[in-house]
């Protein structure tokens, strides 16, 4: 394996880095959010006249004062800068204070009063449905966010087909991205009249558009540049971007230099969550244990405002009957206003939710047809060819699902191990289980938008690179990768690219990072930049030398001749040469996203251009004495395509299993009526070290063939495995299933006790089960 390398590491470990609370200047002013303590009202009042009296306050701005359209939204236009009319959420900012310093600000925001008419608060998404439920938008007419379907075959035909059907209801929770540095951001006006911004957020884009509709200011006239960030899986995007358009409304009114940092309690009161789902499954199986149908009903709660609900729960839909072939599948999914702190983007963006449950219902549907969980997986999983739930064809990539998995069963030597599982056993002091999961997980966009990105290579005239592309840096290390891949594509060393962080005026919007697509979408870009460099050295080659430049290598510092393996010239030569012979050694690179196709309808359609295949597999023990779940051993394999810093790819791996370890185990934002009790971490349990086994990463290629750097992603594959991998072990160490999560296994008493003797287990393949388990056909409902 290659070394481990960052192009950002010595800045980050000696504390260099300036992060946006890091930013000073003179002038600067600091600006805090003011809420009501308020779930679902009517703002009748705002009284900022005592704040305003306090020392060092510069100014208390609300809706009012707000130059542009006060909502916004990625998708609806329903979420407000600062709320006006109406209070939705617990989370809505109703005023900004402003002062010459933040604990000035924070003062006064104390003081800030409000008159407010309560509403009716909706809090469970199956009341919100209800005909006579408010309205918590009543412009829009409904409390329906979205719904997505998809339609294939004839479910009614499965069934009759199915000698075992089983169904279940799996639900799961409202979770926080718990990122290590709140929300924060530096706005300021120009002397030439551009906002500037910097800020914590994942897409400087998506922050301008925000940005430049609060204050009616065309696109041009604000620039965003993003700072190195503390974090965010996903959760630095729409409040990231409310909070620098805040910034910007008060630097735009005070006509100073402003900054907002956020405190912990602001930002879980505030931000954006992973939607907690509730999912209703009917699946049915053949007499040889084939999945002849598959009918799902979904509903995700979105809380107060759309955000990006409709692209999660599209997502869901597409991924709903997990890495399997079924041939007729009847699937809707909706997501529903509540009172609740809104939901939207987090790392695996709709899938931990229903990974988490199919994971399960694979297995449990195994058992009904006697076959164990590694025979029914591979009776159902996608082959090369195979056809998906949404009528795409899995061809002009390596379809490895089968490949992944063993290689993670032979690591975890599951079989072997699967004889010890305790299943519930009333004579152990502790309880062992071991499980799996499998999965596959469309890569980039897809059918939620066009995607496509860029990338600037300008080469100076001493040979040095400016590297700069339009993939944000979110902490992941893509920085690096994009370096790594235009060192490889141009022969040269890595330490003679610098890489600039972009802004909003350098580079055309390429789109947020998120969807796993960095490396994917940002590195194609860069390979075609380097193609274009190549291609014009090629021709300054060819005038200066005379030599076919159709086989032209790059390597190591030098130019050759790929056919005579003659060394031509170094690198810095051909610069030179450009540069005298009045040709620029700069590219502007571009990929695109293969096209593909939806029917929003039937949800028919090729959802994703490929696809990332992964296994992940864990070892534990209970105490039944305690409930207490103490994690032993997890082992992770995933197809990446080509890897392109493995050292850092592994770390993914490895975070993505303990994210996935806390959605199983501890993790629930948890409120009272719409009030979040969760306001910190010591209210809200993450994984610690000491909750995590050792852990190993498998890292498996195949190129892909229409990524032009042979890569794929990881940043989210590894995060929706690891959830059902941990229930499924729990049921084999406690003989009962947990279908809820987060999973809070019973202490001794609660669990279902099995007897001595049906606690055997067999070998597995054979397709029998203990005697315990029923394999009469059963028709549930």
């Amino acid at each position: 394996m290659k070394y481990a390398w960052r192009n950002d590491a010595f800045a980050k470990v000696t504390g260099r880095a300036r992060y946006a609370d890091d930013i000073k200047m003179p002038g600067l002013c600091h600006a805090v959010p003011v809420y009501a303590d308020a779930v679902h009202a009517r703002l009748l009042r705002i009284d900022p006249e005592a704040a305003g009296k306090s020392p060092g306050v510069l100014g208390v701005f609300t809706a009012a004062d707000i130059p542009g359209t006060v909502k916004f939204g990625q998708i609806i236009r329903d979420c407000p800068t600062l709320a006006g009319d109406k209070i939705r959420c617990h989370g809505d900012v109703i005023a900004l204070v402003v002062a010459e310093t933040r604990a000035q600000a924070m003062v006064a925001g104390d003081l800030v009063k409000c008159e407010i008419e309560d509403l009716p608060a909706l809090t469970d998404p199956e009341q919100a449905l209800a005909p006579d439920a408010i309205l918590i938008h009543a412009e829009l007419g409904t409390n329906l966010v979205n719904e997505h379907s998809v339609r294939r075959g004839d479910v009614s035909a499965g069934e009759t087909a199915s000698e075992y059907i089983i169904a279940a209801e799996v639900t799961t929770s409202r979770i926080e991205h718990s990122y290590l540095e709140p929300e924060a951001a530096v706005a300021l006006v120009r002397p030439d009249g551009v906002v500037e911004i910097h800020g914590s957020m994942q897409h400087p884009f998506s922050t301008r558009r925000f940005v430049a509709s609060t204050l009616g200011l065309p696109l041009a006239q604000v620039e965003v540049t993003g700072t190195p960030m503390g974090g965010g899986f996903g959760g630095k995007d729409d409040t990231a971007a409310l909070v620098c358009a805040r910034a910007a409304l008060c630097a735009w009114l005070l006509k100073r230099p402003v900054k907002i940092t956020y405190t912990r309690e602001w930002s879980m009161r505030e931000s954006y969550k992973r939607h907690p789902y509730r999912m209703r499954y009917r699946m049915g199986l053949d007499a040889e244990g084939r999945i002849r149908f598959v009918y799902v009903d979904m509903l995700a709660d979105g809380g107060a405002y759309c955000s990006v609900s409709p692209w999660v729960t599209w997502r869901s839909t597409v991924q709903c009957c997990g890495a399997y072939e079924v041939p007729n599948v009847h699937c809707d999914v909706r997501a529903v206003y509540t009172n609740n702190v809104f939901c939207g983007a987090m790392r695996g963006f709709g899938s931990p939710q229903v990974n988490f449950a199919i994971e399960q219902l694979i297995e449990i549907a195994g058992q009904k047809a006697g076959l164990d969980e590694i025979t029914i997986r591979r009776r159902n999983m996608l082959q090369q060819d195979s056809v998906t739930v949404t009528g795409q064809q899995l061809s002009g990539h390596t379809v490895s699902l089968r490949q992944v998995m063993d290689r993670v069963l032979a690591e975890i030597d599951y079989v072997n191990k699967r004889q010890n599982c305790s299943f519930g056993d009333p004579e152990a002091e502790e309880w062992y289980g071991i499980g799996f999961a499998i999965s596959y997980r469309g890569m980039s966009l897809g059918a939620e938008g066009t995607d496509f990105n860029s990338a600037i290579i300008s080469i100076q005239p001493d040979g040095s690179v400016i590297l700069e592309t339009g993939i944000h840096e979110n902490g992941q290390g893509s920085e690096s990768a994009m370096i790594l891949l235009a060192a490889e594509h141009l022969g040269i060393d890595k330490n003679r690219i610098v890489y600039r962080r972009s802004s909003t005026s350098t580079i055309p919007d390429g789109g947020t990072t998120v969807a796993s697509r960095g490396t994917l979408m940002g590195g194609g870009a860069v390979v075609d930049a380097c193609h274009i460099i190549q291609d014009k050295i090629g021709a300054i080659i060819r005038r200066k030398l005379a030599v076919d430049p159709a086989h032209l290598l790059f390597r190591e510092g030098f130019i050759y001749d790929e056919a005579s393996a003659r060394r031509l010239c170094s690198f810095n030569e051909a610069i030179g040469w450009c540069y005298q012979m009045q040709e620029y050694p700069y590219a502007f690179g571009v990929f695109k996203a293969p096209q593909v196709s939806w029917d929003e309808h039937t949800g028919q359609g090729n959802a994703y251009f490929t696809w990332v295949y992964g296994c992940q597999a864990v070892e534990l023990k209970v105490v039944p004495k305690t409930g207490q779940v103490v994690l032993l051993n997890m082992v992770a394999a995933h197809d990446i395509g080509n890897a392109v810093n493995p050292a850092m790819l592994s770390g993914q791996f490895y975070g993505g299993m303990a994210m996935g370890t806390g959605y199983a185990l501890f993790e629930e934002f948890r409120h009272q009526d719409g009030k979040g009790i969760s306001s910190n971490f010591h209210n809200y349990r993450i994984p610690r070290a000491t909750d995590l086994p050792p852990m190993t990463a498998i890292i498996v290629e195949n190129p892909d063939p229409l990524s032009p750097s042979g890569a794929k992603g990881i940043g989210e594959p590894t995060n929706e495995l690891m959830a059902p991998a941990i229930a499924n072990a729990l049921y084999r160490a406690t003989g009962k299933r947990y279908l809820k999560q987060p999973i809070q296994p019973d202490r001794r008493g609660a669990f279902p006790q099995r007897p001595k003797e049906n606690l055997s287990t067999p070998e597995l393949g054979d397709g029998s089960l203990p005697e315990s388990d029923s394999t009469d056909r059963i028709k549930e409902d």
